[in-house]
């Protein structure tokens, strides 16, 4: 905030065995100053160093004591500093969002601080868990057989960037879309995993000098090459061809974190960028699987980021130049990234509460983008996203460009609306909700709960346009027997028991400008039995039915799982499948 003092802290920008002619790829983040106590613990996240695994609890540390201590690799080993990496990366992560929101960003608990635990267990695993209010990271080793290791190794995933933002991003998501966390179809159970390895990727490109020192560590030096330091003024133009580019440590998600069994050099737990458009099809049923499945999303959306990028170095020079300046290169990707970056998270406030499809998310993307940066001229993003989103099935919703349709009706029923109160009561938005309800197509009979209000301040990237927006969240439910589920136009998916109580979901986003206009209502509303065929409530109908399909495929239909335990069991098979075994216990380090 301005004039504010902001307060240095080093963090690593990759995971520490990202090595480049030994520099370990640290940088420096700027945190707004604010009272803190030794933990360290602040406002909004509160590090607590306790492992379950050998009980033991770690002596808080001071973060303000080591604000001008240079990396050394010592604090590789150092619990302080892993309290200092996760507190000081969980806060750059939350600066993001609420830098591109305009607004603060809530938990999805009661508690005002997260909990961060660097060292809770010797497991292969690290999640977020909204019932015990935390992020969990764990550590384990690393098998002895990895090339140049005498013996196995220490990981700690506290110590990786990506897996840090991963997980932060996950509580974000959480506290901005609590409905996102339910299952509720294929796409939805993806997205959680898919946005948040986008953030993790693109946040790598918010940190200093980190960029260019990174570039060219996709390859090995040619027979008979000197390779200049990474720091060097120049770069080979062929190490930043599109291809390389999908190459490079920059574009996987912790990039040499892991050793797949066998001693193959260290590799990265994903990097979707290099899935081929032309095998990746979201209707296969194998994609149903959430991490394949969110994997094709980022894939979409790197491969635009990658394009746009290798586009905008063409103007550097022409490309028989064998070296270009790797300033300028770098600088290119980092604001390519920044504004994709700001792109995704404030796509989250144009995303339907519930029920989200990735077309509802890309539509999301669009729209939030014109609206605060209408010339798209200078990179072309958005047109780069439509297209390499429409080659792995993406579509936009149907739309002016791709957006979210206006409304026919903006002007609003105000009759007893206290406007002021509108921005921040619940109650008081209630009822110009209910005063409108005819018009916003809700279920009167169904339970109708204003689950959020959030007034934004969004300012344009280029030409510092301000839009004040209020956003917010309207959730319906209707808890119904399975024999019944035909009076609201569905049927009983085969083999339910038809006593099952059934709670069916819908809602609208409603976003509105400063005057109390309606700018656009963004829903995915309950079914309203009795349509005609071919109609938009009939596709709402045929859309309410596959979800129900899908839960009771999938066993989320009569045992829900919960949110904890669904991110926990989602990371674990992620681990497993990079030869990693979860559950194998670790002496103390």
């Amino acid at each position: 905030m301005a004039g504010k003092k902001l307060l240095e802290v080093t963090v690593l920008a990759q995971d520490p065995h990202v090595d480049i002619d030994g520099y370990t790829a640290s940088a420096k983040v700027d945190l707004t100053w604010e009272s803190m106590g030794r933990g360290p613990v602040g406002h909004r996240v509160h590090v607590i160093d306790y492992d379950a695994t050998t009980s033991t609890l770690y002596g808080p540390t001071d973060l303000e004591a080591s604000i001008d201590r240079p990396f050394a690799a010592a604090d590789l080993a150092d619990p302080a500093f892993h309290a200092r990496n996760v507190f000081a990366l969980v806060m750059h992560t939350l600066g993001r969002f609420e830098a591109a929101l305009g607004r603060r960003v809530d938990w999805a608990f009661r508690a005002q601080q997260l909990k961060v635990v660097p060292h809770a267990f010797g497991v292969a695993n690290a999640f977020y868990s909204r019932e015990t209010e935390s992020i969990l990271f764990g550590y384990f080793s690393r098998d002895a057989s990895t090339p140049g290791k005498a013996k196995a190794s220490r990981v700690f995933t506290c110590l990786s960037h990506d897996v840090v933002v991963h997980e932060t991003t996950h509580a974000l998501l959480d506290g901005l879309r609590p409905g996102f966390m339910a299952p509720s179809s294929p796409d939805q159970a993806a997205f959680h995993e898919g946005f948040a390895d986008l953030v993790a990727l693109l946040s790598t490109f918010t940190l200093g000098d980190v960029v260019g020192r990174l570039l060219d560590l996709n390859r090995a030096p040619l027979p008979g090459e000197v390779r200049r330091p990474p720091s060097g003024p120049l770069i080979r133009s062929s190490d930043v061809t599109a291809a390389n580019l999908k190459n490079s440590v920059l574009l996987a998600v912790a990039d040499r974190f892991v050793a797949p069994l066998g001693g193959a050099a260290p590799g990265a737990l994903r990097r979707s960028v290099l899935i081929d458009w032309r095998s990746a099809n979201l209707d296969d049923p194998e994609n149903d699987e959430p991490h394949a499945r969110a994997e094709i999303l980022v894939a979409a959306v790197m491969n635009a980021f990658v394009e746009v990028w290798s586009t905008r170095l063409e103007g550097l020079g022409s490309r028989t130049l064998e070296e270009l300046p790797r300033e300028r290169v770098a600088e290119e990707g980092v604001e390519i990234a920044r504004q994709l970056l700001n792109m995704v998270i404030r796509a989250i406030d144009y995303t339907p509460p519930i029920h989200l499809t990735f077309s509802d998310f890309l539509t999301a993307v669009l729209t939030a983008d014109i609206e605060v940066r209408p010339d798209d001229s200078r990179y072309g993003l958005r047109a780069a996203l439509k297209t390499w989103c429409g080659r792995y099935g993406i579509r936009p919703v149907r739309g002016a460009g791709g957006c979210w349709s206006k409304p026919k009706q903006t002007e609003l029923v105000l009759d007893g609306t206290n406007f002021t109160e509108l921005r921040h009561d619940p109650a008081e938005m209630f009822r110009l909700i209910w005063n409108n309800r005819d018009d916003l197509n809700l279920n009167a009979s169904a339970y109708t709960h204003v689950s959020s209000i959030r007034p934004c301040v969004r300012v344009g990237p280029e030409d510092g346009q301000i839009v004040h927006e209020t956003v917010t969240e309207c959730l319906q439910y209707v808890s119904i027997r399975a024999a019944d589920l035909p009076s609201m136009g569905l049927r009983a998916p085969r083999g339910v028991d038809p006593e099952l109580i059934v709670a069916l979901q819908g809602g609208s986003t409603l976003i509105l400008d400063e005057y109390g206009r309606l700018k656009y209502e963004i829903s995915n509303r309950l079914p309203r039995p009795g349509a005609a065929e071919g109609t938009k409530e009939q596709v709402r109908v045929a859309r309410m039915q596959q979800r129900l399909d899908y839960l009771a495929r999938t066993g989320y239909l009569d045992r829900p799982h919960a949110a904890t335990m669904r991110i926990a069991d989602l990371h674990r098979r992620r681990w497993t499948a990079v030869g990693i075994r979860p559950d194998d216990r670790q002496e103390a380090w």
